[in-house]
């Protein structure tokens, strides 16, 4: 629990910034009015609530990418990370403490699509967990994501590059198009990534799939969770030993 105050300071930090805090939550959520609505001009099924809704949450992480990469790599470069380096604080001490501030941003942005996702009809039953919880473990990896970025890179390149990751899910996660359906080099690409099967997953349970049912898409989502989180800590010990 030793991250705990350096958690609460990255917590001050973020929120000192309440405009691109609202704009990574109110954007998305204006993209799924958007498209719901031409969905009633254009009836195509991954516009529907229940094919929108996991796929507007899962572009909104795009947002947690770019925030902790930003956050991190600002720090990283200033005096201040390097006066905590002398504390015996571990890489996994820090990577917590740059991680834990952002899961209240994406528990909102999840709140808020589904609360939107719901008034336009989306699924409501026993299954809705299970999205809940597939859309969750994707955010957590975006956020790992972000440690990533923010380890590697300067405060000046850590958005632009967040901003490719943006630009990958919103193609490659299929957001706006079946990806099984377009197929060749993007469908390829896409299912070698995880932002595809996290809403794929999603949708499927909310259009009536068990959990077992698409337990496979979940441990796709799971292992590059697990992989950016590891993957983040060595990126983080590299560039800062010494």
């Amino acid at each position: 629990m030793r991250f705990l105050s350096l958690a609460s300071r990255n917590l001050k930090e973020i929120y000192r910034d309440p405009l691109s805090i609202a704009f990574g939550v109110a954007m998305p959520a204006v993209f799924l009015i958007l498209f719901i609505s031409i969905s009633k001009n254009a009836p195509i099924g991954i516009f529907t609530a229940n094919g929108l809704t996991p796929a507007v949450a899962v572009f909104s992480f795009g947002f947690l990418t770019l925030f902790s990469a930003m956050l991190l790599a600002k720090d990283r470069e200033s005096a201040f990370l390097t006066r905590l380096l002398t504390t015996p604080l571990t890489s996994l001490d820090f990577i917590s403490a740059y991680i834990l501030p952002f899961l209240p941003i994406a528990v909102l942005q999840i709140t808020i699509c589904f609360a939107i996702g719901s008034f336009y009809g989306v699924t409501i039953n026993s299954n809705l967990l299970f999205a809940l919880i597939i859309i969750f473990t994707m955010a957590l990896g975006c956020i790992g994501l972000g440690m990533i970025i923010g380890s590697l890179f300067t405060e000046k390149q850590a958005p632009g590059v967040s901003s490719i990751v943006i630009v990958f899910i919103s193609i490659f996660g299929g957001c706006w198009m079946d990806l099984k359906m377009v197929g060749g080099k993007f469908g390829t690409i896409g299912y070698t990534l995880p932002f595809a099967y996290a809403i794929d997953a999603a949708r499927a349970v909310l259009n009536g799939s068990g959990f077992f049912d698409i337990v496979t898409d979940f441990y796709w989502v799971l292992g590059y969770t697990l992989i950016f989180f590891f993957v983040g800590i060595f990126c983080f010990r590299w560039r800062t030993k010494g």
